[in-house]
Formats: structure tokens, sequence, C-alpha cells
């Protein structure tokens, strides 16, 4: 039986992880060059896709360190949950951000033309939601050198962080209240 922090797992998880970004740019790029009359709903589409991924690993990381924090530094749990942060912000968080701005500029500018003041509150949001994802990526960076200088409580607040832009985002895009 393999653990789950040795190297040929972890190669595994990254090929696959490198499939499916390929296959995803691929299926973007394909629409690109077919250009259907439903092109948008398409770019819609992938761009739920990818703020659904981003925001599970949003909502999984600040759990990861709530157990992390609990962990004996150096001890093979602290171990695992290193490398239980590093995939999830690499394999799944990092890309899927990526393709959500990606997608979400091209609907902006192709859909509203960059027009409506719920879209630019939107946008900010998004933009502050970016640097939650920043300030966890720094903060897996500083469990892997074992420097968590902050508490469970800490991270359970934490938690709550990407819940509430998510849902302001929401009302923002559905609602358009201005």
């Amino acid at each position: 039986m393999e653990s789950q922090i040795d190297e040929r797992p972890g190669s595994y998880a990254r090929r696959r992880a490198f499939i499916a970004i390929a296959f995803f740019v691929a299926l973007a790029v394909g629409l690109f060059v077919w250009n259907p009359d439903t092109l948008s709903l398409w770019i819609k589409a992938l761009h739920i896709i990818a703020v659904i991924s981003w925001m599970a690993g949003l909502f999984y990381m600040p759990r990861l360190f709530i157990y992390h924090t609990d962990a004996e530094p150096g001890s093979v749990q602290s171990e695992t949950f290193k490398v239980m942060e590093r995939r999830l912000l690499k394999v799944i968080m990092n890309p899927a951000m990526m393709l959500t701005w990606i997608f979400g500029l091209y609907l902006s500018w192709s859909a509203y033309g960059f027009q409506g003041g719920w879209l630019h509150a939107k946008i900010g949001l998004v933009v502050l939601l970016t640097a939650v994802h920043v300030f966890f990526s720094r903060a897996a960076k500083a469990f892997e050198r074992d420097e968590n200088r902050r508490s469970a409580r800490y991270w359970r607040f934490m938690n709550e962080a990407p819940t509430v832009l998510m849902i302001a985002i929401v009302i923002l895009v559905v609602v358009k209240p201005f």
C-alpha cells in the first residue's frame, strides 16, 4: 500500500490534473474555433465549473489548516496535511482561479461590455476572493515550513470569508441590484 506522501501518487495526481486542465483548455479553444451561436452559454458553463472548483478549494483549505494546527510539527499527520494542502492549492485551486478569471473577464467583456454597477461590484468582490486565495496560499507555505502562528479558532473564523464573499457575489449576479 502506497502512502499519500510518497512521490509516486503525487506525480500521478499532477499528471491527472494536467490532463484535466489541458482538456478544459482544449475544450475552450475548440469552442472559440467552432464559434457556435451558443458560445457565450458554453463559456458561462465553463466559468461556473471553474468557480465551483475554486470555491470547493477555498472552503476546504481552511478546514485543513484547522486540523493541521493540532498536528505536531514533523509528525506523519503534519506531513500528510502539508501534501494535501500543496496538492489542493496547485492541482485544484490555482488552475480553477485562473480559469474563473479568464472566462469571467471574457463574459464581462462580451456580454456586458464591462458595464453595470453590479458587475463592477462583483469584480471587486472577486478581487477580494483572490486576496483570500493568496492569503491561504501564503498560509500553506507557512505550514509547509512549520511556521504557522495562528490558532484553530482563527482558521475557523477565516473559513467564513469565502462563504460571505460567495453569497454577495451570487446575489449581485442573479439580482443585479444596480
